[in-house]
């Protein structure tokens, strides 16, 4: 379908949903339908060399659709939500001018928010003292305390994540306050279409999901990035499947435990972007493509 100027202008098509859910597979193939480009708000996607521990889509899975903010940084830097958005709003612009549908695509619901809302957080500069201070004190200990200090936030974070819990904490204290982002006007005209999944179903997606990627080489990819220089500690702030094959190559967990631990956690993460993306009452929940479909050529034509 090729779009008119007039029907894509500032229109802005999102899918959101839980990971193992589908996702890349439903934008691509509305980028097919609807003449789009796929733009990924995923945290770790933006990474390169992390492409079978975070499930990024292969060319071959692209069929043909151009696709952004993959591979844009390297795993020794950090990559913040604040670069997250000034990427994201180029390559809409980019979209947009060669008369193509923006598709943003991803299960990071931070990131599609601060991009689509323009939610800014207040800015506090790093208190090293402070931080080598909590980085004293086990994740647990540290997740307890975000709870006390800001239960809102301690709801939607990885508590296993060290490095966002004592930033999370780093904030508040300075602040003073909980973290409150700084909503700006709605820069686009948004259609968020949501992959809705029972729970058993998800669960089952998430365990082959999981053993697929093993197959793949995951561990193997995570030896790779440990050879590149990146220290066991990073390899875990990554959350997840980094976390768990870093720790099996340190010998501290079996390969048995590695694969119960990933899954008990890849479904806890699941359920914490779910209970986000539940709060967004502007989300349309879809069963399969056809509904996604018309919903999207409505909002289009409109």
């Amino acid at each position: 379908m090729v779009l008119k100027e007039k029907n894509i202008n500032n229109k802005v098509l999102v899918i959101v949903g839980p990971t193992s859910s589908g996702k890349s597979d439903l934008a691509v193939y509305l980028a097919k339908e609807f003449n789009g480009e796929v733009i990924s708000a995923d945290s770790r996607q933006a990474y390169k060399g992390m492409d079978v521990g975070t499930g990024k889509i292969t060319k071959k899975e692209m069929r043909g659709i151009p696709h952004h903010l993959l591979d844009v940084v390297s795993p020794k830097t950090r990559f913040t939500v604040t670069q997250y958005v000034k990427k994201a709003e180029k390559a809409i612009e980019k979209i947009r001018a060669k008369g193509k549908l923006p598709i943003i695509c991803g299960g990071t619901g931070f990131y599609i928010q601060a991009l689509i809302d323009g939610i800014t957080i207040p800015e506090v500069k790093p208190d090293w003292a402070l931080r080598r201070k909590l980085e004293k004190h086990p994740a647990e200990e540290l997740f307890r305390r975000l709870e006390k200090l800001d239960s809102k936030r301690a709801k939607n974070i990885d508590r296993h994540n060290k490095r966002r819990l004592i930033r999370a904490i780093e904030i508040v204290l300075k602040t003073k306050k909980p973290i409150a982002p700084v909503k700006k006007k709605q820069k686009y005209n948004v259609l968020i279409i949501g992959i809705k999944t029972e729970k058993k179903e998800l669960q089952d997606k998430i365990r082959a999901r999981l053993l697929k990627r093993l197959k793949q080489g995951m561990v193997e990819e995570v030896e790779n990035l440990k050879k590149s220089g990146l220290s066991w500690k990073r390899l875990e702030e990554f959350g997840l499947e980094y976390r768990f094959i870093a720790f099996y190559l340190q010998n501290k967990i079996n390969y048995e435990e590695m694969i119960e631990k990933l899954q008990k956690e890849i479904e806890y993460y699941a359920k914490r972007q779910m209970t986000w993306f539940r709060k967004d009452k502007r989300i349309r929940w879809i069963g399969n493509k056809k509904t996604a479909e018309t919903l999207a050529k409505k909002f289009i034509n409109e």
